[in-house]
């Protein structure tokens, strides 16, 4: 089947619907949505705990409670949806081939596309835990999945690397359905989740969070029986002496994420090597003309409200391109990192194309207080917003004013500096 749309979405969770609803409010009618798992949501589907919401919906709503908002709006949008689909290629001229096993293969051609595949866990393979291979040894993500959708329960006793939210979500879930969380090791002097969930799903449950930690050593035979647990110096090396040992039954990781674009490098378009997604210009578009990225696919958020924010601004700057067919302006302004600043999104500013203001989303490179977000131009301040606190596990976005840069060329950069006491 040939089939062609103003906009194709690839990818069903909260960007991905965003992105689609986007759009149809800006005009745009024929708009399919492709996902390959078996119904839209995404990872909203499996997290069951509150907190998503109050600031799209201005109530505070689980997980399914939030994507159920957003798949009626679709249908009552009539937007097309493939779910059980999986893309294989982003061909030349837009043309998109998917595969399902009820709607078989097929080529799509669209005037524009948004990718908006999500991200995936990184593995044991990927950090190099040393230690035998037993079972017991799985992925935050993984976990939420077995535990909230599959009704299994993955353990009794469990240690947890890494402090990403999910996993300090999931040790909440599991002290809560009977399960001894015996500590969360971090490998850095900081934890790399966001401090309500610091609070709510560790201190409140009096469990112990080891910084400048980390598992040196899995023993086990059939299934995970301890684990070995280190200190490191600043150059994150375990340091000798300073082990450890827990008794447990499971190990679960919670150590990053990493955007989804196999589709994306196979398609050429520019990926940015900090946060291994796309490069885009202020209205997400990329390095291909009328292809748009939004959400985890483009940089690991921390809630989903600015993930769906983002998707309605791909899905609105898709529709300006198909109706109005936009050309990209010629007074580009390049954001380069300042010091304390680990990357920007978006990479670059279309001066003539751009709103009132645009917004721009970055993380630290450290915990600062008491500290200054300084734009700067040519050695000059342009513009300083005032920060009580800042750290890696929270992202910082700042909104700057069309008039701010209004004597810039070039590039801009982005600073956090403290304040001189």
């Amino acid at each position: 089947m040939n089939v062609s749309y103003e906009l194709i979405v690839i990818g069903g969770g909260p960007a991905g619907m965003a992105a689609a609803y986007g759009a149809w409010r800006h005009g745009l009618r024929r708009i399919l949505v492709i996902e390959r798992d078996g119904e839209l949501g995404g990872i909203l589907n499996q997290c069951i705990h509150n907190g998503f919401g109050l600031h799209y919906f201005k109530e505070e709503l689980t997980g399914p409670e939030f994507a159920e908002r957003f798949i009626n709006m679709l249908a009552e949008a009539q937007i097309d949806v493939l779910t059980g689909t999986t893309v294989l290629e982003l061909a030349p001229g837009r043309k998109v081939h998917a595969v399902g096993s009820r709607s078989g293969y097929n080529i799509f051609a669209a005037d524009s596309i948004v990718l908006a595949m999500g991200c995936r866990e990184r593995t044991r393979g990927a950090i190099n835990i040393p230690g035998t291979r037993p079972a017991g040894v799985l992925t935050a993500g993984a976990a939420q999945r077995l535990v909230n959708i599959e009704g299994y329960m993955v353990g009794k006793r469990v240690v947890i690397l890494g402090s990403g939210d999910i996993g300090l979500i999931m040790a909440r879930r599991l002290t809560l359905e009977g399960a001894k969380v015996l500590a969360c090791v971090e490998v850095m002097p900081y934890s790399g989740g966001i401090t309500r969930n610091i609070v709510q799903c560790l201190e409140d449950y009096n469990i112990p969070l080891y910084l400048s930690h980390t598992i040196t050593d899995i023993r086990g035979n059939r299934r995970v029986e301890q684990v070995v647990v280190s200190k490191v110096d600043d150059g994150r090396q375990p340091i000798p002496g300073t082990e450890i040992v827990f008794d447990c039954d499971t190990v679960m990781l919670s150590v990053g994420l990493v955007p989804e674009n196999e589709l994306s490098r196979a398609a050429g378009i520019n990926l940015d090597s900090r946060t291994n997604g796309p490069t885009v210009r202020d209205n997400m578009e990329t390095s291909a003309p009328g292809i748009f990225a939004c959400g985890n696919v483009l940089h690991v958020h921390d809630i989903v409200d600015f993930v769906t924010a983002e998707g309605e601004r791909a899905g609105a700057a898709a529709a300006a391109f198909v109706t109005a067919q936009t050309p990209p302006g010629a007074n580009l302004l390049r954001i380069v990192n300042g010091d304390g600043v680990t990357y920007t999104v978006p990479q670059t500013i279309d001066r003539d194309n751009m709103g009132d203001s645009v917004a721009v989303f970055f993380r630290p490179r450290r915990i600062f207080r008491d500290s200054h977000i300084v734009v700067e131009h040519a050695g000059g301040t342009l513009k300083a917003f005032k920060r009580p606190h800042m750290m890696p596990g929270e992202m910082e976005r700042v909104n700057i004013a069309r008039d701010v840069l209004a004597g810039a060329a070039g590039e801009i950069t982005i600073s956090c500096k403290e304040l001189e006491t």
